[in-house]
């Protein structure tokens, strides 16, 4: 029975951790206010053009809550021409620029935010991160450890550090990392998500079980936790719970095509044939879209299978 396995990529190394976390001037050690309300009007660039480099960090800071990281970034890269020495206007602009997918631009502007502040603990957490999605994993660890160096209790820090060495196949040193992470990081569903990742590379399945639980305690809708978890049990034939996990996996995301194939060998262990070839199809069908051609026609061959049980010719 062969399971669809997910590639070991990484994910927005930062991103469901800092992008609400973040949104702060470094010099302030306390939660940042809430920020004023909106118009519904779009802000132009042009109301600004007397602003100190304060007001347009703030305003940056105002369009990307509201999801206009194009105008955010070009507020940002105005605060730090007005002021070149303002850590958080570099900082806020590199977060802005991984939002939108500009990784060199990012790390560039991380770099700058440590140089205008070197304290500056997260900016050197997620100039790492930034080398770490570039594979330059030498300054990605220096800088990693800078950060930890300043504020040894910043759980992205510890968590980016992890994902270094779950690349670098260091699958103990990860660990000790993801742990420290999970306990800095109350919220965080990632941590236990590779730790979970960890323990499979090394053979502990019990212990990447309970990880994958951890992970999916704090975040019920992680859909790849889910479906790592439905993977082990299904290969240890607790089928009703193993395609309980593939519903969770699917309903958190639609479009995990894994999730439905996997469903589908359950439901072909439980000889309920009907559900198994609606969800083949599903998952067929997905796989095309998504151009995974090979994982399609795997789909295709197990539904005619199904078929032929299902309708033996007369």
């Amino acid at each position: 029975m062969q399971v669809p396995l997910y590639k070991n990529r990484l994910p927005t190394l930062v991103g469901l951790i800092l992008v609400i976390q973040s949104l702060v001037c470094p010099s302030s050690s306390a939660s940042p206010p809430p920020a004023a309300p909106l118009s519904h009007h779009l802000l132009k660039l042009a109301q600004y053009i007397d602003s100190s480099a304060q007001d347009y960090l703030t305003q940056g800071l105002e369009a990307i809550q509201v999801g206009r990281v194009k105008d955010a970034i070009a507020l940002f890269r105005k605060a730090t021409e007005l002021d070149p020495n303002l850590a958080a206007a570099h900082y806020n602009l590199g977060l802005a620029l991984r939002q939108a997918g500009q990784l060199q631009p990012a790390a560039d502007a991380f770099y700058k935010a440590t140089q205008s502040d070197p304290q500056f603990a997260q900016a050197y957490a997620d100039l790492g991160g930034s080398l770490l999605e570039g594979s330059n994993w030498q300054q990605a660890n220096d800088y990693l450890q800078r950060a930890i160096q300043l504020d040894p209790k910043l759980g992205t820090a510890h968590y980016n550090l992890g994902l270094l060495r779950e690349q670098q196949r260091d699958c103990e040193q990860a660990i000790a990392s993801f742990k420290k992470a999970i306990e800095l990081t109350k919220n965080a569903p990632e941590p236990a998500y590779h730790m979970g990742i960890c323990y499979l590379q090394q053979g502990q399945t019990d212990k990447a079980k309970d990880a994958f639980r951890k992970a999916v305690k704090r975040n019920p809708k992680y859909s790849e936790a889910h479906y790592e978890l439905g993977a082990i049990l299904l290969n240890q034939r607790k089928l009703k719970d193993a395609l309980e996990a593939f519903r969770k996996s699917a309903q958190a995301n639609t479009n995990n095509a894994n999730a439905y194939y996997s469903a589908g060998l359950v439901f072909i262990e439980l000889k309920q044939y009907p559900q198994a070839a609606e969800v083949l199809q599903y998952a067929r069908d997905l796989y095309k879209a998504q151009k995974n051609f090979q994982w399609a026609k795997n789909a295709q061959n197990l539904w005619q299978q199904i078929s032929n049980v299902n309708y033996p010719p007369r």
